[in-house]
């Protein structure tokens, strides 16, 4: 089967840079293993061999072996480094903590998409996990490269099943991103994970799954592990619906990381004044502990199922930002909120900063948009056309207003951009024609 046909099938193509055969093997046992598997996996072996894949294969996700000793793996990183077309692709990045430092790694690759760093013996339970969760927010894997060059300001958001082993994925791409733009420094990223991590565990055990510490300890006794623990009330469908919500926000500032579950809530009052009678070494509200020590602020709701954690920008970081579209407007959005009409003139291109958005044609509701597709508008502002579509928000969101003359501008002086946003067009065009297909026919 031919690259073509796997685009049409709107399949992954993922690049493993490694000559570690034991590792390549056991990485495509974990992705073959995938119920419906749609990634492809490609190999190539030598320095030039992985220059051309990359330049010319397009990959959505490349896994990069660090610790591999037979590449040279500093001519292809310095390579990708110097190559912003290089940059559109999410990187998930292996060390070995045996030999490595992940946060020297990190410093030293900082201008790289690194959306996660898994140490070794976490690999088979993660690698996949991790992949399947940037191919979920593909929106991740572009979004540096365009922030850097359309806005100060950023946010994502994640919704995560209650699955105890994704959560640590899930910090390390939102620690990754802050330490990445250089709000905080490399050795504070690992704390801001565990933090966000603990925060993100308490969402689903106390909050999705109902599980009281005295629960957990019975269950720890008697050998049940957490992982176990949440699965057993996960067999209760009700509970499996539930979700974590992962927001966060990122602001010239600081950064607001908001955490929701969909429990009952806890009383909050009552944990302060547990955790404040047992002391810092009591086992109670660990993950608030290190979210307090860590964080400018941490905010809960009164009814216990939300926290929000505010990270003050480290201003001794470093931080390397181009001139582009930071001047831009930034608009926010309420839902029913109308963007654009049918007809209207296209003088205006929108960056999908948060949000989701519906497409109307007469009044029918013909689609959706949302982060991963980046922008709205597109076609009608490129062609000089007017709105085929009206576009409505269904939600609360944010997005960037760019005039022509901006983007033109931006084309200039990052001539690669075009590219990036062919391939973006090209993506959009992929899936219509799967939904036109899967359309009945009369």
């Amino acid at each position: 089967m031919g690259l073509r046909s796997l685009r049409e099938k709107n399949m992954s193509l993922i690049g493993i840079i490694s000559r570690d055969t034991d590792l390549n093997d056991m990485i495509r046992g974990q992705f073959n293993s995938a119920e419906n598997s749609e990634y492809i996996l490609q190999n190539p072996e030598t320095e030039e061999d992985v220059l051309e894949f990359l330049n010319f294969d397009l990959p959505e996700i490349v896994v990069i072996n660090f610790s591999d000793t037979y590449l040279n793996l500093d001519a292809i990183l310095d390579q990708i480094q110097n190559d912003a077309w290089l940059h559109n692709f999410g990187i998930i990045g292996i060390f070995d903590s045996q030999s490595q430092n992940e946060e020297e790694l990190l410093a030293k690759y900082q201008d790289l998409n690194i959306l996660a760093m898994l140490d070794r013996p976490l690999l088979r339970s993660h690698i996949l996990k991790c992949a399947q969760i940037v191919e979920q927010n593909r929106q991740i894997i572009f979004q540096r490269e365009i922030e850097e060059k359309l806005v100060e300001k950023a946010s994502g958001s994640f919704t995560i099943e209650n699955d105890i082993l994704a959560i640590s994925v899930y910090a390390s791409i939102a620690a990754t991103i802050l330490m990445q733009r250089g709000y905080i420094k490399p050795e504070a990223k690992m704390h801001l994970q565990l933090c966000l991590a603990e925060l993100m565990v308490n969402a689903v055990e106390h909050g999705n799954c109902g599980i009281t510490f005295d629960k957990k300890t019975e269950a720890l006794d008697r050998g049940v592990n957490i992982v176990e623990l949440v699965e057993e009330k996960c067999q209760d469908p009700a509970v499996a619906r539930k979700r974590v919500h992962f927001t966060y926000e990122i602001n010239p500032e600081n950064t607001r990381f908001i955490i929701r579950d969909e429990g009952d809530g806890f009383n909050v009052l009552g944990l302060r004044q547990k955790i404040k009678q047992e002391g810092p070494m009591a086992l109670h509200g660990r993950g608030i502990r290190m979210a307090r020590a860590f964080a400018e602020k941490l905010l809960y709701n009164k009814k216990g199922n939300t926290v929000v954690l505010t990270v003050k920008h480290d201003k001794t970081a470093t931080k390397n930002t181009p001139a582009g579209f930071s001047g831009e407007e930034m608009i926010t959005v309420q839902p029913g909120d109308i963007i654009f009409t049918e007809q209207e003139s296209s003088d205006f291109l929108y960056y999908i900063a948060n949000g989701s958005f519906g497409v109307f044609h007469n009044d029918q509701r013909v689609g959706s948009l949302g982060p991963e597709d980046i922008f709205m508008g597109e076609m009608s502002f490129m062609l000089n056309n007017r709105r085929s579509a009206e576009v409505r928000a269904e939600t609360t969101g944010h997005l960037v207003k760019i005039t022509r003359r901006s983007f033109v501008s931006v084309i200039k002086e990052y001539p690669h951009y075009g590219i990036f946003l062919s391939k973006l067009l090209a993506r959009k065009l992929v899936r219509a024609n799967i939904r036109n297909a899967a359309l009945p026919q009369t």
